[in-house]
Parts: structure tokens; sequence; C-alpha cells
């Protein structure tokens, strides 16, 4: 079979060479494009910036984890810190006053703060002095963090066991019933968005230290944290509608006839999330055991909670552990 010839007028020609250099441009066009959008996705900012959108979009940065903020500390951390204690030749040694400046111990600082008033001072009234916010000389020295009869670092120890059993995350809400000085408030605050920690604490001495030196001395003022001073479990200050993810009580039921811990629990019952919200007690339930099993269980049910279990946290840095004891709020 023959082929025919086919022929083209001029114009047609052109239309027919033009087809080829259209899908050249086209393919350029395209090449140009990828290229353009590659060079924008890759962060031509500061190293440091690069780092922070590291930890804050799924990079490999120290700081996150899947996709969650790190609360305690991993096998690895523990790992590191090690490696670096023994990088540096470090090892304990008696402990005595080491060579400084003018090394005192806390008695001897607040007798300094009493007499010379610090190294260097303003003279005269304290109106003309340049101390936005004047603290005692016995918070200064943090003669409160020796009120608890264990190591003040115990506190992060609490923070990091009731963050996680929880599952909290900074847009929760936790309130802390009777929280003293802040040993385990101050990490709760840090941690959560401003305002979402409350507090309700009886003890004057206690909230002085709370308000005149670890906010201001720990930087967390910002965080306005709703502390209030009151007992016989009066949460009305805190507002009716507050929804809580946490709410627990370290070594305070413990003082409290069992009366008032009921008369708290019912109160508390409303402002805690139904299901996913969790109640922690620490060291015993007293005023539940001592009712007897089967009685407990039904004076819980009757207020809408549930046990769900005890449960023991090891101390990071001495030896000691914490026990907890976990309820939950069982209807909507």
């Amino acid at each position: 079979m023959a082929l025919s010839t086919v022929t083209y007028s001029p114009a047609q020609r052109g239309i027919v060479i033009s087809i080829p250099t259209l899908v050249l441009s086209v393919l350029i066009a395209a090449i140009m494009l990828f290229f353009l959008l590659s060079s924008l996705s890759t962060c031509s900012c500061p190293s440091s910036l690069q780092s922070f959108n590291d930890n804050n979009n799924g990079g490999d940065g120290l700081g996150e984890v899947d996709g969650k903020e790190r609360i305690s500390a991993t096998k690895e951390d523990i790992e590191w810190i090690k490696d670096q204690i023994q990088a540096n030749g470090l090892h304990m040694q008696d402990n005595v006053l080491r060579k400084g400046i003018n090394p005192r111990t806390r008695a001897q600082q607040l007798q300094d703060l009493i007499q010379f008033k610090g190294i260097s001072h303003y003279e005269g009234p304290e109106l003309d002095n340049h101390t936005a916010l004047p603290c005692p000389g016995e918070l200064l020295v943090e003669e409160h963090h020796s009120n608890y009869g264990e190591p003040w670092a115990g506190g992060r120890d609490v923070f990091e066991f009731l963050a996680e059993s929880s599952h909290l995350s900074p847009n929760s809400r936790v309130l802390e019933i009777g929280c003293g000085t802040l040993r385990v408030g101050s990490h709760f605050i840090r941690y959560l968005t401003p305002e979402h920690y409350h507090c309700l604490e009886r003890d004057e001495l206690s909230l002085m230290a709370a308000f005149r030196y670890e906010l201001p001395s720990q930087g967390l003022l910002h965080k306005r944290p709703l502390i209030v001073r009151g007992e016989d479990m009066d949460f009305s200050k805190f507002g009716s509608r507050v929804v809580y993810d946490l709410i627990y009580a370290s070594a305070v039921f413990l003082h409290m006839p069992d009366k008032l811990v009921w008369v708290g629990l019912e109160r508390l019952v409303s402002k805690l999330k139904p299901y996913d919200g969790r109640i922690f007690v620490s060291h015993n339930i007293k005023f539940c055991s001592r009712l007897g099993g089967e009685e407990c269980t039904k004076r819980l049910t009757s207020l809408g909670l549930e046990y769900l279990g005890k449960h023991t946290h090891d101390s990071l840095l001495f030896n000691h552990y914490e026990i907890w004891f976990e309820f939950r709020r069982s209807k909507a």
C-alpha cells in the first residue's frame, strides 16, 4: 500500500512548526517553577530560627517528641548527663563551703541582708531605692524550701507524674488544693497557658512566699495564675463555669476531717471534665477506706466519681517514691 504525501500550505506549515516550540516553552516553564518552589521550601533564615522550626514542625530537634512537648527525662537524657559529668572529671567531695565572692550559709545570708542589705545597696528610706517588689530576707535566702521535710526538687517529680498520667497539654486546666509555696505548682504554671493554673491555699506565709518570691524570681508573673486564699473547700472564687482536666491534692486531705474531704469532693465533681478529667490524691485515702470498701464505692458512685487505682512514682534525684490514688468523673 503506497503512502500518500500530504502537502501543507505555508500557513499550515507555520502551525505545525509552532507546536513543538509551544511544548518546549511549557516544559521549560514547569522546570523553572519546580526549582522556584524547591528554593522557597528551604529556610534561609538564621540557624537558631531554623532549629526552632525543626522543633515545632516535626524535625529532629531535641524539644520535640511525637509532636508533643517533652515533660520527663528519657533514658537518653539520663545517659547524656552522666556522660557530661564523667567527661568533665567531676567527683563528689565533702560538703564544705567553697571559696567564692562571699560564701555563706542561709542563716549567714539572712544576717547579711538584715545588717548590710547586700553588697551594694541604696541608702535612705525605702521609697528612695529602686526595688520594684521588695522581698523579705527569709524568702530571698529560700528558707521556705526547707518546709517540706524532703528536697525541694521533689516538686518536679510530682509535676511529671501528674502531667503525664493525666495526658495534659499546655491548654489544659489544673486546680491544686493546697499549693503551698508552689513547690509543685511552679512547674505547672510554667507549662500551662496563662491563667490555666488555679490553686486554693489557706496558709498566709506560704502565699507570701509564692507571690513575693517564687513567681517573680522564676519569671512567671506573666502566666497570671489564679491563687486564692481560702479554706473549708470553698471553690466559689474560681467561677462556676470552669472545668478542669486535673485536680490534685498532695498531702492535704491527711490534715482534714473526713467530712470536709467529702464536702470538697461533692463540690469538685461538677468542675472536673467528664470521663477524661482526673482527680489525684497522695499518700492515702483514709477518708474513703475508713468507711469500708463497699460503702466507699457506694459513696463515690453517688457523687458521680469512680476510683481507678493506686500508683507509685519514683523520684529522679533522691531515694523516694510518691503514692497516688486516681479518680475520674463517671457521669457527664
